[in-house]
């Protein structure tokens, strides 16, 4: 049994079952919750209902009582209870404080900003418990037949340390790794927002998933086995940290891996991603062939197109001959630069866009362009960036407390 799965257990036996053991020991309630799901107690002098009219007959069993349960029922009634109801509060308040009075932690971030998009894209900033800030997005997209997929841009570090050039991410510092639940939770702020499920998650938006491997594995795991987003709905992002791709090629995922490679050669690489000098094009190329070796699952390349910077049919070409080097079948997102503020790069034109793939697909390189959304609301790829990265908010309470240390010291 997985670490969550015996949490979750421990806490219905905690708070649900041991309680209710006592009491039937003393043989003085019956509990069991009623089918609107309040909780009912009955007094009773014995366990064991019978009618005086039919002795013979089998009493009615009702199914939701949780004395007796098993403990792959306790698991699916924990699994039901705290993440296929979508609530913020899923469970009764006396249950919530019994949880609390236990030591667990209980509830989300709090919503601290929401802004949106005129084309729907809605980007949020959660506050987490330390009053940093993290941003995640969510992008809806309807198709011609009418149906919704919901795309949550989550977030897996506050701020970044790779520092790549294009990105606003990392202009604005680094603090620290999120825990699983604060990844998990930002899909679920998500699907409050929008009333509907999340389709599809990628690991795009604030911080490095390499970096935070172990915590973004965690969440991987809910999302599918709990939220139940199916795993080739997820994709996983990364610029490249040395030895963490074989690392996650043997959790052989369904998921597909994004590796932003940015520019044909490493040169070009170390100007636009810092830390490409420690982690050379060869060695990422080798990893992602090995990758592919292991699981079967082909790596998608992301390229920021960069205006007079790595955007010319030359350099497609090079990218081409390198992609053939190592493999066959790559695709390539190509993403036409976000602007930034106090940034030199520029977006390139259409035609520039349209001519370097078309280089690419005459050398038989599957190309797509991603299209631009939240861009308004600096929600689109490269742009999420806030001013609580490196320091967090200093709220009201924290500045009266501040004033009156000072006023004892004086």
């Amino acid at each position: 049994m997985n670490a969550m799965f015996a949490t979750k257990i421990s806490m219905l036996q905690h708070v649900c079952v041991v309680p209710l053991a006592r009491a039937t020991r003393h043989r003085s309630f019956i509990v069991s919750a009623s089918a609107s799901t309040s909780t009912t107690v009955t007094p009773s002098c014995n366990l064991t209902v019978s009618s005086p009219t039919s002795s013979s007959r089998a009493p009615h069993v009702d199914p939701r009582v949780l004395l007796g349960m098993s403990e792959h029922d306790l698991q699916q009634l924990a699994v039901d209870s705290f993440f296929k109801k979508k609530k913020k509060k899923p469970v009764p308040q006396a249950f919530r404080n019994d949880l609390i009075e236990a030591g667990w932690k209980i509830g989300r971030s709090p919503i601290y900003h929401t802004v949106t998009a005129a084309d729907g894209t809605v980007k949020l900033l959660l506050k987490l418990e330390d009053n940093r800030l993290i941003e995640t997005v969510g992008i809806p997209v309807e198709d011609e037949k009418g149906s919704m997929r919901l795309t949550a841009c989550v977030s897996s570090q506050v701020g970044c340390p790779l520092r790549c050039s294009f990105c606003a991410t990392g202009k604005g510092g680094y603090s620290r790794n999120l825990q699983r639940h604060e990844i998990i939770e930002q899909v679920l702020a998500i699907e409050d927002i929008f009333k509907h499920r999340v389709t599809n998650v990628v690991f795009m938006g604030m911080g490095e998933p390499m970096l935070n491997l172990k915590s973004v594995l965690d969440a991987h795991r809910c999302l599918n086995k709990d939220v139940q987003i199916g795993q080739r709905m997820i994709t996983i992002s990364t610029v490249g940290v040395p030895n963490t791709m074989k690392k996650l090629a043997s959790h052989k995922l369904q998921s597909t891996l994004a590796v932003s490679l940015h520019a044909p050669n490493q040169k070009l690489r170390e100007m636009i991603v810092p830390s490409a000098k420690s982690y050379p094009l060869d060695a990422i190329m080798k990893d992602c062939r090995d990758y592919f070796a292991e699981t079967s699952r082909r790596v998608s390349f992301e390229y920021a197109l960069l205006a007079g910077v790595n955007d010319s049919v030359e350099q497609a070409r090079e990218l081409a001959e390198l992609l053939h080097e190592w493999g066959r079948g790559y695709h390539v997102n190509l993403i036409p630069f976000n602007p930034i503020e106090g940034s030199e790069y520029r977006r390139p034109n259409k035609k520039i866009v349209s001519a370097f793939a078309g280089a690419l697909e005459s050398r038989k390189i599957t190309v797509s362009i991603r299209q631009t959304r939240g861009l308004d609301a600096s929600a689109a790829c490269g742009q999420l960036r806030n001013n609580f990265q490196k320091s967090p908010l200093v709220i009201e309470s924290d500045r009266e407390e501040s004033q009156s240390d000072v006023a004892v010291a004086c």
